[in-house]
């Protein structure tokens, strides 16, 4: 099966947080529960207001409320909690793509479809995106852990060509190499997105479609023949 190299994930970690750093009041004080979990919302929430460089394993504990040996417990440092966060991120945008080519019928349709969950996963997780794709996660790379849940979810995308070139709809060019390309693409529009650059919806709408149109027209069967 075609998967993803570990050069390729580093090439995406390169999404910067410019959010200026702003005050904000301390979360209520942690008492019971899933404290694990509640330290990743936490650390979301941190990274969403103040930004990715600005997160501290020791910030989010006061936050909550909790004592740096119960932080310890769960994470030993500020990159493990950001690489739990990271996986967490690609495990639900895995989930996003597969969903959206398996209910819209997969082919053409199903493949415009992923693209779209792609951004509106962007949108709607902006930490996590941050996390997967900067520059903060770098040793993350290290992680077998992050590693496996990175190159599932670009196995999604590789696994949708694959299946589009076998019907003879796409060029039958190297799939990993075509899946970097495709995804570079929707990466960079997600991420006019997540920075504000597209404020209107009728904006982001229309390049989606203009993007996508485009993106199809390179990879067809057609345009190969026409050579």
């Amino acid at each position: 099966m075609l998967t993803l190299s570990t050069p390729i994930v580093r090439i995406f970690y390169m999404a910067r947080s410019t959010h200026p750093r702003s005050r904000r009041k301390p979360a209520k004080p942690y008492h019971h529960g899933d404290l694990r979990r509640a330290l990743l919302d936490e650390a979301v929430r941190t990274i969403q207001t103040h930004g990715v460089e600005h997160l501290t394993l020791r910030s989010v504990g006061e936050r909550l409320g909790v004592s740096r040996s119960a932080l310890y417990r769960h994470f030993a440092d500020k990159q493990s909690l950001l690489a739990t966060v990271g996986k967490e991120g690609f495990r639900k945008l895995q989930r996003a793509l597969a969903d959206a080519w398996e209910q819209n019928r997969r082919g053409r349709i199903g493949f415009q479809a992923m693209g779209k969950a792609y951004v509106q996963f962007a949108v709607a997780h902006p930490s996590h995106y941050r996390v997967m794709f900067g520059r903060f996660i770098e040793s993350a790379a290290k992680d077998d852990h992050f590693l496996t849940e990175a190159k599932a979810a670009f196995q999604v995308l590789v696994d949708a060509l694959v299946e589009q070139q076998s019907s003879g709809d796409i060029r039958r060019d190297d799939a990993v190499l075509m899946g970097r390309f495709v995804w570079a693409l929707v990466h960079g529009t997600a991420m006019l997105v997540i920075d504000g650059q597209l404020p209107e919806a009728a904006q982001r709408e229309a390049l989606e479609q203009y993007a996508f149109e485009r993106l199809y027209a390179s990879i067809r069967q057609e345009t190969l023949r026409a050579k």
